[in-house]
């Protein structure tokens, strides 16, 4: 265990982030969709997200417990940063993309670390949103055109973009309403 997350505070922080996503997309279609179709290609937020990564996977490589591995550990320490730079510099495509794609394989540990072991049945909300953020992360990594391609299609239309923030806002509402009555 990493993180020592309860599965109530991964239920308030899935909730929460769902929750503000769904509510925005619902609430404002035009700014979302403008923001969004933005992203996939937005250098600046792709630096700070590729950033941010970087950051959670070096404390992560210095912090971790790797075993029979730890020898790795100084030369990875080493190679971390020095990928992170030929990334920034020579990545220019879809550079958000990927490191969103990233950052949801990241955020998807704690979440399976916290529902672990667990007896609710209500668990599985986290744990499936955990396994929705591998998949999506692991698309977005290899394939980042595909982000693209996917906020093109749900914002076609208002009444799309509307439905899937929708979903996502009933989702974050079940995850939340379980960690404040069942975790």
């Amino acid at each position: 265990m990493i993180y020592h997350l309860s599965l109530q505070t991964a239920g308030y922080i899935a909730g929460i982030i769902l929750l503000l996503l769904g509510l925005s997309g619902f609430i404002n279609p035009r700014g979302t969709q403008s923001f969004a179709r933005s992203l996939p290609r937005s250098r600046v937020a792709g630096f700070v997200l590729l950033t941010i990564a970087f950051f959670w996977s070096f404390w992560l490589l210095a912090t971790m417990e790797m075993g029979e591995f730890s020898g790795f550990r100084k030369p990875l320490l080493f190679i971390l940063p020095v990928g992170f730079l030929l990334v920034l510099r020579f990545v220019d495509e879809f550079l958000s993309a990927r490191a969103l794609g990233i950052l949801f394989l990241l955020a998807a540990e704690p979440l399976l670390d916290a529902a672990f072991f667990r007896d609710e049945a209500s668990r599985l909300l986290v744990s499936v949103f955990a396994y929705l953020l591998i998949v999506v992360g692991l698309f977005w990594v290899t394939m980042p055109y595909l982000m693209r391609d996917q906020i093109n299609w749900s914002a076609r239309s208002n009444g799309r973009w509307r439905l899937t923030h929708g979903i996502a806002l009933l989702y974050g509402a079940a995850i939340l309403a379980c960690a404040v009555t069942q975790y």
